[in-house]
C-alpha cells in the first residue's frame, strides 16, 4: 500500500480496491475536464467537443496506470486550484477596468 498515490490509498482505505480503481478513474476524468475546460477550451461545434471528450476519456485511463504510483490526481488537482484563481482574478480585474471607464 505504500506505493500507491495518496489519492488512491485514501479511496481504498473508504473502500475495496475495484471500487477505489473506479472512484480514481471518475476523480481524473472531472479533474481533466475542468483544467481543459479552464485552460484551454475554446467554443467548438457540438460534434468536436464530443470527440475532444471522448479522447479526454480514453486518455485518463492511462493517467489511471500512472496514477498508481504517481501523484496524477493530485497534479491535477493543483492545476485545477490555479486556474480557478487564473479565473477569478481574471474576472475582477474585468470588472475593475469595466467600472473604471
Amino acid at each position: 500500500m505504500e506505493g500507491f498515490s495518496p489519492s488512491l490509498r485514501f479511496f481504498i482505505e473508504l473502500t475495496d480496491v475495484k471500487t477505489a480503481v473506479w472512484l480514481q478513474y471518475l476523480y481524473i476524468v472531472i479533474l481533466s475536464a475542468i483544467v481543459y475546460k479552464l485552460g484551454f477550451a475554446k467554443k467548438l461545434p457540438l460534434l468536436k467537443n464530443i470527440v475532444i471528450y471522448f479522447c479526454l476519456l480514453i486518455g485518463c485511463l492511462v493517467m489511471l496506470i500512472f496514477s498508481y504510483a504517481l501523484p496524477i490526481a493530485e497534479g491535477l488537482a493543483g492545476a485545477a486550484l490555479l486556474l480557478i484563481i487564473y479565473k477569478i482574478r481574471l474576472h475582477q480585474t474585468k470588472k475593475q477596468q469595466s467600472e473604471a471607464k
